[in-house]
């Protein structure tokens, strides 16, 4: 240690009871545990970070660090350290969590009394469970439909009207939840299944393939192709549709008649982690009224537990995501999930070829 480090560590105390006193808080500041938490990175990120966990890390004592990504790269980056895992909470995507516990990538939930308010169906098996609550329909550019005198986005299949030729936006199948939804919707109306996905591929190049402007991996581009006018319409969630128009971006989202899909974030404890105690606290946590109204109240997530208080601004969005669910989808993971490796191939190489 130089003399510049010495002076500032010790002062002018010495190496008695003094200077231990004043090491002290040193010390247990290096003692301080460190828990990494996967999610979205962008909005989501900083609003967990400075809103939400702040509470928790003051009332234990510990640093919650978050690790950003989308569902498919948080999932692939523990899959990768499964023998010694680095992080030890993680919030995926419902579909994505499937395939988490189904590699055996997630610890049990222990129960406690805040897991006992989240209603059966937002739990994921024994090992997980929603944070928030969503769904995927469609979203259009208000300033477009309205400059082209476009009547309002009524039903999935919409994505192959003509009008919207080249100016529809889809994530892609093989890396977005999003994508996988409208594709799935749209294999739906052909007369397909979760087990027979032929009838989408086969009516898929002639029709919304057609309009397709770009195949794109994730939402994260819409926001740009919003300002220039570029995207018209592309599957999206209510919650982000709203956090685009905070940012002041001309977007509404489109209910389709046919129903929305279910899209919940659900959250798990990382198998294995080296702070279990921890993360077990911290994934309770995460589920309790106080720190879902934060997050509902300051990033328009929409609240998996049916405690959680709301206001006047966020009442009519919490309604409104009732609302959608009532008629929403449910799809069938496990079956989705079996098959979907070779769906990806399929895509990759007949439709973004």
């Amino acid at each position: 240690m130089n003399n510049v480090k010495r002076s500032a560590l010790f002062g002018f105390c010495s190496l008695g009871s003094a200077c231990l006193g004043a090491l002290l808080p040193v010390t247990q500041a290096l003692a301080e545990p460190t828990l990494y938490l996967g999610m979205n990175g962008g909005t989501m990120e900083r609003l967990y970070a400075d809103k939400v966990l702040p509470a928790f890390e003051k009332a234990n004592n510990v640093k919650v660090v978050i690790v950003p990504g989308t569902s498919a790269d948080i999932l692939a980056k523990v899959q990768a350290s499964k023998d010694n895992p680095q992080m030890h909470v993680i919030f995926l995507d419902d579909g994505i969590m499937y395939r988490a516990i189904a590699m055996g990538l997630c610890d049990k939930l222990q129960d406690n009394p805040t897991l006992a308010q989240i209603p059966a169906k937002g739990r994921i098996k024994d090992e997980a469970v929603a944070v928030s609550l969503g769904v995927t329909g469609l979203a259009y550019n208000t300033r477009l439909f309205k400059e082209k005198g476009w009547n309002t986005p009524t039903s999935w299949m919409d994505m192959a009207d003509p009008r919207f030729k080249d100016k529809l936006v889809f994530q892609s199948m093989a890396s977005s939840t999003f994508g996988l939804h409208g594709f799935l919707m749209f294999n739906r109306i052909q007369g397909g299944s979760e087990t027979d996905v032929e009838p989408g591929f086969k009516a898929w190049p002639n029709t919304v393939g057609r309009n397709v402007l770009e195949y794109i991996p994730s939402s994260a581009k819409i926001s740009e192709m919003l300002q220039t006018d570029e995207a018209a319409l592309f599957p999206l969630t209510p919650t982000q549709v709203t956090a685009l128009k905070l940012k002041g971006m001309p977007v509404e989202y489109a209910q389709p008649k046919e129903g929305a899909v279910v899209l919940n974030v659900a959250e798990c404890a990382i198998a294995h982690n080296t702070e279990p105690e921890l993360a077990q606290k911290l994934a309770a946590f995460l589920l309790t009224p106080e720190a879902q109204a934060i997050a509902l109240e300051e990033g328009d997530q929409i609240p998996s537990n049916p405690n959680t208080p709301t206001t006047d601004k966020t009442r009519g969005q919490v309604e409104a995501m009732k609302h959608y669910l009532e008629t929403a989808i449910a799809v069938d993971w496990d079956q989705v999930n079996e098959q979907r490796p070779a769906w990806n191939a399929r895509w990759s190489r007949s439709i973004e070829r």
